[in-house]
């Protein structure tokens, strides 16, 4: 990594440090792998937690190749910010760029994984859920303080990871409207999510079959 974009990372977080939080406009992604808590109880230890590092692998590579911050591992997902602290004015493309380079790095590794470990081809794909928005990043927490971005943006985003079926990235209004065209689909479908209240459109921003190769219209309502 370059030392001058280390050192601005520091700069950057020293501010956060300092005022304890603020409010930036951001990009947030969530992926999982599916099929994490199943695959655990018919291998060993080992061989998930082999597994489950080369999914962080994998992701961080994608993320840290497209500028985003790699903010926390949360079991079998992980989460991600864009737009800080490396400003970009495309960042809600640079992560949904980032989001098809996880799913082609890992369909990379997938089959030999999922082989060795006497898995079903479908084990251990990745759904991937993006929003953009503001969001509040700082310290939070008393007894345990967690440096990490809040708000409804980074709530979205998680529902619709959940949403997702392996091997897809679903997107919200905000991402897709903040595309250039053609990267993200125009047709989306609307899914009611939990603790989201009114249900949102979600629009499918590439699947390992290839981009556009299904509708966004024919995918389930909700998860």
């Amino acid at each position: 990594m370059n030392p001058n974009t280390c050192t601005f990372c520091e700069l950057a977080f020293t501010r956060i440090m300092k005022a304890r939080n603020v409010t930036i406009d951001a990009t947030v992604l969530f992926a999982d792998l599916r099929g994490y808590t199943a695959a655990s109880q018919s291998v060993t230890s080992r061989e998930i937690s082999t597994t489950l590092d080369a999914f962080y692998d994998e992701c961080a590579e994608a993320i840290w190749q497209h500028d985003g911050l790699l903010n926390k591992t949360i079991g079998d997902a992980i989460m991600a910010v864009f737009n800080f602290p490396i400003r970009q004015e495309g960042h809600a493309a640079q992560a949904v760029q980032a989001a098809r380079q996880m799913q082609q790095r890992w369909r990379g590794r997938h089959a030999d994984l999922v082989g060795g470990l006497g898995l079903d081809e479908g084990s251990l794909s990745i759904g991937i859920g993006i929003s953009s928005g503001d969001v509040s990043f700082g310290e939070f927490g008393h007894s345990h303080r967690d440096l990490t971005a809040i708000g409804t943006v980074v709530n979205t985003a998680a529902r619709a990871q959940s949403a997702a079926r392996g091997g897809q990235i679903l997107v919200t209004k905000s991402v897709r409207d903040r595309c250039p065209k053609g990267i993200v689909q125009s047709e989306g479908t609307r899914y009611s999510l939990k603790g989201l209240g009114a249900p949102i459109e979600l629009y499918d921003a590439g699947t390992l079959e290839g981009l556009a190769s299904d509708p966004v219209k024919s995918y389930p309502d909700g998860p």
